[in-house]
């Protein structure tokens, strides 16, 4: 081989490794990260320009496969091809139902409102008019051939583009992170992809949409903005937590809680509210002492109070704390009408997240004494102490039944029944019906004894109340809730569960209703280029919260960029990222750091 020709395959190799690593970055924020799906590796390759059946996929994607790595793709795409003129002429029959050898307006329309994103008869015919030569208002193999290649082409530019923006920015992170000195750096809380192009709506490929497993349609917006200024003034500004007066005066009702992460999900205590009579109340919620996040921080904690049935526009959400005093309390005032209400606490996830690996030594949970008996160590001791405080709901030093019931559905997922308690009550003795804190420990004990020194269920106990290995407490948060209320004495702050969020009715998620609720608090942003993808910036005391809101038909990636705020965190790993909407809201919490 010669040396031109061997320079010309080196370069036509890292030309295909390009193209490789950008249709990757299109879908993936690193090549470090993984393709976890065969729907992932599908639409991998398809922006790539390639096409695989169902048997090439399962060719890659066993049952064995968990995941793909960037150079399993790269091999992949060296081993299939792009798509073939024979590919596309199996397309072209696909969508030509009447089989002339012609695309009408009628059949393309048809095979795009049946896959994928909803198309106008119009919008359709401006895709025809752009590739038809011969104007004769459809398309032959030859023009369909056209429409395909132009739009895998403009495609990969389009990957191409977004690869060296991400790398670029990578770049310029290193260099300020190197060179920036400390007082010079930049303090805004979002910034959205600042002096970046706009990125054009992409078509669907022709190819992909007759294909038997559809990719998803996603335009890219624009991530420049446009402030809508009607909605300006009602972001919630900065507030000193103002608490009533007279707040000695008014009727105190309180009860502890906590949040638990549990495979990613948020589980915590959630509370029915009976107001007996109008009244005007003052809601606080605040993370009990020793209560951290995974940075060490203290975890952001908020409170909605909801209808137990829609208004007459259809809404729960009636109001939510947004203020906050120097401890991190926070609050909410406002009048209630007699009825039924939820509270729900919430945290933005932004501090309180899943741990992602444990290391360390297993702390020692059982010893034997010298007479051969089992029984817990110091350390472990002091965790259940601890424990016993938390799942003390009314913090009147016992467990009550209801209580311990709460705590077993926690760690065992189910309730007491009676012989179970009868259990308790012929083991330990009680007060006045209750466990103290010393029966608790001896419960412990027994089991210890029982099981003769096996910790498997101990552990079982501590991992479900948010415990690690060292015997610290990072996937649970406990916090105080107080109620007061100025004109009714006998309001019920009632704990109904430990759970997950429930659906509320008019099949409405918790998700659903605060998406509306910070919404309608937010300041809107129009997304150039992008008529039905709106963004909505919420801003309180303690965190902002950013929400998308997409009224499309289908699902839209936006990049998102904050990496230049270096005082936030979010609820996402990082703070540069590609966000794929689905119709509906996606939210996208934000904490300053202090």
């Amino acid at each position: 081989m010669s040396r031109r020709s061997s320079r010309s395959s080196t370069m036509d190799q890292g030309e295909f490794i390009l193209e490789c690593k950008a249709a990757y970055l299109s879908m993936f924020d690193s090549i470090k990260e993984k393709i976890e799906s065969q729907d992932s590796l599908l639409e991998a390759l398809q922006q790539t320009g390639r096409n695989p059946s169902v048997k090439i996929l399962k060719k890659y994607w066993t049952n064995d496969t968990d995941e793909l790595s960037f150079d399993d793709f790269v091999d992949i795409c060296k081993k299939e091809p792009v798509t073939t003129s024979d590919d596309l002429m199996k397309a072209f029959r696909k969508i030509d139902i009447n089989g002339d050898g012609y695309i009408s307006l009628e059949e393309l329309h048809k095979i795009l409102t049946s896959k994928g994103e909803k198309k106008s008869k119009s919008e359709v015919k401006k895709m025809i008019d752009e590739v038809d030569e011969n104007k004769d208002g459809r398309l032959d193999y030859k023009e369909f051939c056209q429409m395909v290649m132009s739009t895998t082409e403009e495609s990969k530019k389009m990957q191409r583009k977004m690869m060296e923006r991400k790398e670029k920015k990578k770049r310029q992170d290193i260099e300020r992170r190197v060179g920036t000195p400390a007082g010079s750096r930049k303090s805004s809380l979002l910034s959205i992809g600042e002096g970046s192009p706009p990125i054009p709506a992409q078509r669907k490929s022709l190819l992909h949409t007759a294909s038997s497993s559809d990719p998803d349609d996603l335009p890219r917006p624009s991530p420049r903005v446009k402030k809508d200024k009607s909605r300006q003034g009602s972001v919630s500004r900065a507030h000193k937590l103002d608490e009533p007066k007279n707040l000695r005066e008014w009727t105190h009702t309180k009860s502890k809680g906590s949040f638990f992460m549990e495979d990613g999900s948020l589980i915590c205590h959630q509370y029915d509210f009976n107001l007996p009579d109008d009244s005007k109340i003052w809601i606080t919620i605040q993370p009990q002492k020793g209560s951290r996040g995974m940075d060490s921080s203290p975890v952001d904690t908020s409170v909605f109070i909801l209808r137990d049935r829609p208004d007459e526009d259809g809404n729960l959400l009636v109001a939510f704390t947004e203020h906050r005093d120097s401890r991190g309390k926070y609050g909410v005032s406002c009048d209630l009408s007699a009825g039924k209400y939820y509270i729900m606490p919430y945290t933005t996830g932004c501090r309180f997240k899943s741990r992602k690996s444990e290391s360390g030594k297993e702390a020692k949970l059982v010893s034997q004494d010298k007479g051969g008996k089992y029984v817990i160590t110091k350390s472990f001791r002091k965790v259940l102490e601890d424990i016993f405080d938390y799942s003390d709901l009314d913090g009147n030093g016992f467990m009550s039944r209801k209580e311990f019931n709460l705590f077993n559905i926690r760690t065992s997922g189910e309730e007491v029944a009676d012989e179970e308690w009868q259990v308790v009550e012929d083991r330990i003795d009680l007060e006045d019906g209750e466990i103290t804190k010393a029966g608790f420990l001896q419960l412990n004990e027994l089991e210890a004894e029982d099981s003769e020194g096996d910790t498997e269920d101990l552990w079982t106990t501590l991992v479900s109340m948010g415990y690690n290995k060292q015997l610290v407490m990072d996937q649970a948060c406990p916090f105080q809730l107080d109620v007061y209320t100025e004109d009714c004495d006998d309001a019920e702050l009632d704990v109904v569960r430990v759970d997950s969020y429930p659906t509320y009715p008019g099949d409405l998620s918790f998700d659903d209703i605060i998406s509306k609720s910070f919404i309608k608090h937010g300041e809107i942003s129009r997304v150039k280029g992008m008529k039905d993808l709106c963004m909505y910036t919420y801003t309180n005391d303690g965190w902002a919260t950013l929400v998308l809101d997409n009224k499309s038909h289908t699902r839209v990636r936006v990049e998102l960029d904050c990496s230049r705020s270096e005082n936030v965190t979010s609820n996402h790993d990082s703070l540069q990222r590609t966000l794929r909407v689905d119709p509906g809201s996606t939210v996208v919490s934000f904490l300053p750091l202090n």
